[in-house]
């Protein structure tokens, strides 16, 4: 499809998927200017390491109580 047709097409779109479209070239183009920078060789097996527990993960209640545990200690002592 050439530039053209595309144009056509895209009148044929609904205001808010022709918005969309525009968001999408938009991140597109923006990504293709200022592309990120690669990932350092390691940092993604060091980011395991650090997360990587012995255990299961805690449960949601288990959760709330270490932050209740937490504020109680922050503000109580």
């Amino acid at each position: 499809m050439d530039w053209q047709e595309l144009r056509k097409e895209a009148y044929n779109l609904s205001v808010s998927d022709r918005l969309a479209l525009v968001e999408a070239i938009v991140r597109s183009v923006h990504e293709e200017i200022r592309p990120r920078p690669p990932v350092p060789p390691g940092v993604v097996e060091r980011l395991r390491g650090v997360l990587k527990t012995d255990g299961p993960p805690p449960t949601d209640e288990e959760i709330e109580a270490i932050k209740e545990e937490r504020l109680m200690e922050k503000y109580l002592k």
